[in-house]
């Protein structure tokens, strides 16, 4: 099959869980080597599009592709997705853990590389220790890395510094960056629109099911007369109608 521009593309996507009309009508694509911002109020279908496109849901209508085809867990692209709800083995040590999703995903030195990356993000001291004693910041430390680890050609990230002090959010955009910088196309999911402003190529920002707005941030910051995304932000989802992109 020919590589495309395109690393993901959904066209024409709807569906419906339990009688309800999650997503509409929703089209739009995200090339190699971008971060893609995925932005929305609570409950506008973001994590919704993202569950279908990795084939969690069934979508109604539509097409979503990943390098031209739909998810397959086969496929030669590498995904890393870390998901709102975190999931850790939590009776186990963090190197245990890390060691243990490593080697699953095939990684012949998966202890070195935890070792390295819990040096990094300052956890090196809690290796040995279980991951229940650990902060939520800290177990989200762990679960960053487990995403991470086999290397993602598509990183899908939904809400990675939600609750992170200042500090630990530079941290985690930086290991984000340096991804970035290596060729990882990025999906990121986020309320903190800071982090778009700096990180984002393209943005589509969801509203009950369907687009209010999809392009390049400074092309969407014209259209609302310049105003940062925070200002953008509170037009779109502060008013009970806005129009379709």
């Amino acid at each position: 099959m020919p590589v495309t521009d395109n690393i993901v593309e959904v066209d024409h996507f709807r569906i419906k869980i339990g009688g309800k009309t999650i997503i509409k009508d929703l089209s739009f694509s995200v090339k190699r080597g971008e971060i893609f911002g995925l932005l929305g109020s609570n409950g506008c279908g973001k994590t919704t599009t993202i569950r279908a496109l990795l084939g969690i849901y069934e979508a109604t209508s539509g097409e979503l592709k990943i390098n031209g085809e739909k998810f397959s867990p086969d496929s030669s692209v590498k995904i890393g997705y870390l998901p709102e709800e975190r999931g850790l083995y939590k009776k186990e040590s963090v190197i245990d853990v890390m060691a243990h999703f490593g080697k699953l995903r095939g990684m012949r030195r998966a202890k070195a590389w935890s070792l390295r990356y819990l040096n990094q993000v300052g956890l090196r001291e809690y290796a040995k220790t279980r991951i229940d004693k650990l902060s939520q910041g800290q177990q989200q430390k762990i679960q960053l890395g487990i995403t991470i680890m086999n290397q993602p050609d598509l990183l899908i990230l939904d809400e990675p510094t939600k609750g992170f002090d200042p500090v630990n959010r530079k941290l985690l955009m930086d290991i984000i960056d340096d991804l970035h910088r290596r060729g990882c196309t990025i999906i990121l999911i986020t309320h903190y629109m800071d982090e778009v402003e700096k990180l984002c190529d393209n943005i589509l920002l969801l509203k009950n099911g369907t687009a209010c707005a999809y392009g390049k941030v400074m092309d969407i910051r014209k259209r609302f007369r310049y105003k940062n995304l925070d200002q953008i932000f509170i037009d779109i989802y502060g008013n009970k109608e806005t129009t379709r992109a």
